[in-house]
């Protein structure tokens, strides 16, 4: 079973602002359905509640301090550990957001991939992708995609696996 992050990082380092996307890019978003799709995913309260709703034919962990937090479609948890246990061992699980959640999970070595999206620009924003050490992953793959009518920004598609993983 493998454990994937997935994120799209401008080159500033934002990945949200105001519990928002501060870009629309969808290619992306059709992209992150697609790899994510019948796959477990898991997120921080506030990812959830950026999102508003629980990501159709996905399982959805929410990861909560508050024990009373209950929302639609979605199993809740206290930690990320907690989360990892419980989702099904048969499934790719995605670590989707938020910054202490994708900070834990590459400190901690928990994932195996990396699925980033460079977006090309720096915005303005609030929220900041962790800093984590580069040298310990392998850059497999890259596509470019320049902006056009259907996306506004520049970007580029990169996995990652950590180095030593077969």
């Amino acid at each position: 079973m493998k454990t994937a992050l997935i994120a799209a990082i401008a080159e500033n380092g934002i990945i949200g602002k105001g519990n928002e996307m501060p870009w629309h890019l969808p290619s992306d978003l059709k992209r992150f359905r697609q790899l994510t799709l019948n796959s477990s995913v898991i997120m921080g309260r506030k990812t959830f509640e950026s999102i508003g709703k629980a990501l159709d034919k996905r399982e959805n962990f929410v990861i909560t301090r508050n024990p009373e937090f209950t929302a639609a479609g979605v199993r809740t948890a206290t930690s990320l550990w907690e989360a990892l246990t419980m989702a099904p061992a048969s499934e790719t699980r995605f670590i989707i957001g938020g910054t202490e959640i994708y900070r834990e999970a590459i400190q901690d070595e928990i994932v195996d991939i990396l699925y980033l999206t460079r977006v090309h620009g720096k915005f303005d924003g609030d929220v900041y992708f962790p800093e984590y050490d580069n040298s310990k992953w392998m850059l497999v793959w890259h596509e470019f995609h320049p902006a056009d009518e259907v996306n506004p920004h520049a970007f580029t598609y990169e996995i990652y696996i950590r180095k030593g993983d077969s």
